[in-house]
């Protein structure tokens, strides 16, 4: 069995495949920075393939699956943020968060569903966020790039389980997360994030339960459900004075 995780020299994505090679796979791992993962893979004790690709060119992505088509397990990790206000951020830096959150985590998801569906067999378990499910004024992108992959993994499973279909994809929900994340972004947490570790192997599990979100932490899934009860006026307001405290 492989799995293939991109975004894997770091945080959530490095964890991951701690865990599942703990569980006997062998892995792909993916990100744009060969010593990271050349470090992960001497730790690791199932077959490792080191793969260095950025993500945010279609063409790499497709490249990537045309080397590894063999995969039973996707995981599309890859992805930053950007804090700021819209008029402000560097257009540039917004180009590269949308061709990686959405374009690359689009195009890997299209070509691996598709070859998993002939097999009828495989799982994707795409890296979303709380923040896909609400606004997120000073973080209008990313908070849209997640928006975006929450809505597209949730429609295709309804297309998968529509045809009966033993292919499933997950969304991760996470909040904070103790990562390099937020010094990418150029935010400081307001709560306590929760550990990678914690979050990847909370995440792995619940995949292979087939739960379509999963909210790893209480106050996570409280606020999911504030998130579905209160208007978006409401929440929009919340998320920016959040986002605000964290300059």
């Amino acid at each position: 069995m492989k799995a293939l995780i991109t975004g894997a020299s770091s945080g959530i994505g490095r964890d991951m495949a701690r865990y599942i090679s703990k569980l006997g796979y062998d892995l792909v791992i993916v990100a744009r920075k060969k010593e990271p993962l050349e470090n992960l893979k001497s730790e690791l004790k199932t077959n490792i393939i080191v793969e260095v690709c950025d993500i945010s060119d279609k063409n790499n992505c497709i490249s990537l699956f045309n080397k590894y088509k063999d995969i039973d397990i996707l995981i599309n990790n890859a992805g930053f943020g950007i804090f700021g206000n819209f008029t402000e951020i560097d257009l540039e830096r917004e180009l590269n968060l949308i061709n990686t959150n959405i374009v690359g985590l689009h195009v890997l998801t299209k070509l691996y569903i598709k070859e998993m569906k002939k097999r009828n067999s495989g799982k994707i378990l795409n890296v979303a966020s709380l923040a896909g499910f609400m606004p997120g004024p000073l973080m209008a992108t990313y908070y849209a790039s997640k928006n975006y992959v929450v809505s597209l993994s949730r429609a295709i499973n309804k297309e998968l389980k529509k045809k009966k279909s033993e292919v499933s994809i997950s969304i991760l929900c996470p909040g904070p997360v103790k990562t390099n994340f937020n010094n990418v972004a150029g935010v400081k947490f307001g709560i306590k994030p929760l550990s990678s570790e914690y979050v990847a192997k909370y995440a792995i599990d619940k995949m292979f339960d087939n739960k379509e979100i999963i909210v790893p932490g209480l106050t996570n899934k409280l606020t999911r459900i504030f998130s579905k009860i209160m208007p978006w006026k409401v929440i929009s307001e919340v998320v920016y004075r959040i986002q605000k405290s964290k300059e």
